[in-house]
């Protein structure tokens, strides 16, 4: 990617929904000169609107693809027919690390360098300072290209599909976390206590801290056996009320498995 100021930056955006416009807009407030493309979004104020991918990409230094993990390959196959041989592809969606690298070997098979970028929390609100990871052949020049414009990115050193892995990582227990918490208050509501249980989490979740995590995985393997039984009970409940018990029955499967021989040292008890 050629060196240039903010002013003669070219930066292609495919996929102007929520995340891309919102990215978009604070590449135009930075003063870039941003092209978009997106079949069924309009460009906002001050993005060149164009046909296709590969218009999109013509002539630019870096293209972000911010449309969907299902569109992410078609995407990068289009646009690198415009992209030229100095340009940087950054996939910014939610994908398999599996998908990352596979739209990473594509990009270098093309002579071009690639940025696996994860968005680490919600961008409406954020844009461009949404918290990013990114990693790749290209980690460095993307971090170098959009720092200066308020981008707020932490590079890791590793190959394509390394941030994508991270932010899965932490979806596993951050949306985990979520549905349990959907399920169990839609319970409560069924059974006429969802103010209670409302407060009993809200006390759980502000009194966490970093001794939290110890007790609740020492926890979980030390007395696998007995929850597995009371998580069976939850489940049967939830049934009892009409609501169905996708977390209560996963949470029961996983400590079926701790108590089916995994050992793990503990220095005490938790109930």
């Amino acid at each position: 990617m050629r060196s240039a100021t903010v002013q003669d930056l070219r930066i292609a955006v495919l996929g102007l929904g929520e995340a891309g416009g919102a990215v978009a807009g604070d590449l135009v407030a930075a003063g870039v000169h941003v092209r978009g493309y997106d079949p069924r979004v309009t460009a906002p104020p001050g993005v060149v609107d164009t046909g296709s991918e590969a218009e999109a990409a013509a002539g630019c230094d870096l293209v972000l693809s911010v449309n969907s993990a299902s569109d992410a390959e078609h995407a990068l196959r289009a646009g690198l027919a415009g992209l030229p041989p100095s340009g940087l592809w950054a996939d910014l969606n939610t994908a398999s690390p599996a998908l990352k690298r596979h739209l990473g070997e594509i990009a270098g098979a093309n002579g071009v360098d690639f940025a696996d970028v994860s968005l680490m929390a919600t961008v409406p609100g954020r844009g461009l300072r949404t918290p990013m990871l990114v990693s790749g052949s290209g980690a460095g020049r993307y971090a170098e290209a959009l720092r200066p414009l308020g981008a707020n990115v932490d590079v890791l050193d590793g190959p394509a599909g390394l941030a994508a892995e991270r932010k899965l990582l932490r979806s596993v227990f951050y949306k985990g976390l979520a549905a349990a918490v959907v399920e169990a208050l839609d319970a409560a509501r069924a059974a006429g206590c969802e103010d209670w249980l409302r407060t009993i989490i809200a006390e759980e979740l502000t009194r966490a801290d970093a001794t939290t995590l110890d007790r609740l995985v020492e926890g979980s393997h030390l007395h696998a056996v007995r929850r597995t039984v009371e998580m069976q009970a939850a489940a049967d409940m939830l049934d009892d009320l009409d609501v169905p018990p996708l977390i209560a029955t996963a949470s029961r499967e996983v400590l079926r498995r701790l108590s089916r021989g995994e050992e793990y040292a503990s220095g005490g008890s938790v109930t």
